[in-house]
């Protein structure tokens, strides 16, 4: 295995992603890749949603890659988003390398990290992500950070009347947010035809972030074109991540047989996204 810790950027030093690679010398067809990006509502990096999640995606023959992005104070000024472009981009130029499929690039998250990696997804052509990765300066290839699918656990969508504030307050940068402040993360407003295919869980249950998150963001894909497949489970409080004992933090209520099914779904989305 390739196991190492890089630096994306030196202007984002809070910023890591840590391979999990099959080693080349293997004889196996180049493998379809997943980035994984925990929650914590943009203030922390939560760890019941970080390598436990890895174990899964490698176990399931993929490339993985786990995100540590700028978070707190340092969370303002697009930096996670950029950050996450710039994981996409180091990905696919690392795919001789690492064996990886160009081509099959997906990006995983979780809550707020759900929040990123759809992001990463709908605002991958955005001016500041351009102007951070060089694109319009002829630095980067059109298109090299734009992923070829999303998985979004109970993800947070929108800054309106269902918004999780603290994720907005984190990436605005701002105490009290207006909504013309949020609306440029308010994923719903920016997703055209050009957006991935996307695979979302939520749970009805959840009184952290709202069902109408992902509801919303459904709606905004059908209206685009863009399909998705999507499961809503009826029971489940927020952050249930794998919902086993591995990733329930000592939380009982966090180990729901019935949502464990997401992720073998999720993987079997990810060999069949074209």
């Amino acid at each position: 295995m390739i196991y190492e810790t890089i630096q994306l950027s030196e202007k984002y030093p809070d910023c890591t992603l840590t391979s999990y690679v099959c080693d080349k010398s293997l004889p196996i067809a180049p493998r379809r890749a997943v980035i994984v990006c925990p929650g914590g509502g943009y203030g922390q990096i939560v760890a019941h949603e970080s390598e436990v999640i890895v174990r899964k995606y490698f176990g399931a023959e993929m490339n993985v890659y786990l995100l540590r992005y700028s978070v707190g104070e340092n969370a303002a000024n697009f930096a996670p988003i950029i950050e996450a472009a710039l994981a996409v981009k180091y990905v696919r130029e690392h795919a001789e390398e690492h064996n990886t499929d160009p081509d099959k690039i997906f990006i995983s998250g979780f809550s707020a990290g759900g929040h990123l990696a759809a992001a990463c997804g709908i605002l991958w052509n955005s001016a500041p992500v351009r102007a951070a990765l060089g694109i319009d300066a002829g630095e980067a290839p059109e298109g090299i950070n734009r992923p070829n699918g999303m998985i979004l656990s109970y993800p947070v969508i929108t800054s309106g009347k269902y918004g999780h504030l603290g994720s907005f307050k984190r990436l605005t940068g701002k105490e009290n947010p207006t909504e013309e402040e949020m609306k440029p993360f308010s994923l719903e407003h920016h997703i055209d035809e050009t957006t991935p295919p996307v695979f979302v869980w939520h749970t009805f249950a959840d009184n952290v972030v709202h069902i109408k998150n992902s509801i919303i963001l459904i709606d905004a894909l059908t209206d685009h074109g863009i399909p998705f497949e999507a499961h809503i489970y009826p029971e489940g409080i927020h952050g249930l991540s794998l919902g086993t004992v591995a990733s329930s933090a000592n939380r009982p209520q966090k180990v729901l047989e019935h949502i464990q099914t997401w992720m073998e779904l999720s993987i079997r989305w990810i060999n069949n996204t074209k």
